[in-house]
């Protein structure tokens, strides 16, 4: 209108616009009441305060879109699907094949996927220990063997036999 003002109210405008949006066949979210200093996650569908948001610079509101703990979640099934292109069902169930233990150390819980550096593909579930353990070793049986024998004590030194002479461990 010329005064700037619009004809209908903001109530009588937000409903004419959903019966607009529902006789195309689309559904419009539902206004929330969220207190202040709140900011209600589409997710979980829980008002949380602002503590639980992570900064983003970019949003109107200065929050991203879902709250820590669906962020942390999503994160997760994100990180498993575009890694090792699994789901949590799938890992899930090689922990349970595992009896829920490391299969290198027997000892601890089984948590973190180890796969082939090379080729890709998943081997097990391990625990950090062993998975990291894996990784400095760089995957190379040569080098965990050498590194078995040397916790064994079966150390491959040369013996010195004579001034410039070793003799090699058989």
């Amino acid at each position: 209108m010329r005064d700037g003002l619009q004809a209908y109210c903001r109530e009588c405008s937000a409903e004419y616009y959903r019966q607009r949006q529902e006789a195309r066949g689309r559904t419009v979210r539902e206004k929330h009441k969220v207190p202040l200093g709140h900011k209600r996650c589409p997710r979980c569908e829980e008002a949380k305060p602002h503590s639980e948001w992570t900064r983003n610079s970019s949003a109107a509101d200065g929050l991203t879109t879902y709250c820590k703990t669906c962020r942390a979640a999503e994160g997760r099934v994100r990180h498993l699907r575009k890694k090792y292109g699994m789901t949590e069902a799938e890992r899930d169930a090689m922990v349970v094949e595992q009896f829920g233990i490391c299969c290198i150390c027997l000892d601890a819980p089984a948590e973190h996927v180890d796969h082939d550096h090379g080729t890709g593909r998943v081997r097990g579930v391990l625990c950090f220990s062993c998975n990291a353990a894996l990784g400095q070793l760089k995957d190379r049986p040569d080098v965990i063997r050498r590194a078995a024998a040397y916790v064994e004590g079966n150390v491959w030194k040369p013996t010195l036999v004579a001034p410039g002479v070793y003799q090699l461990p058989s």
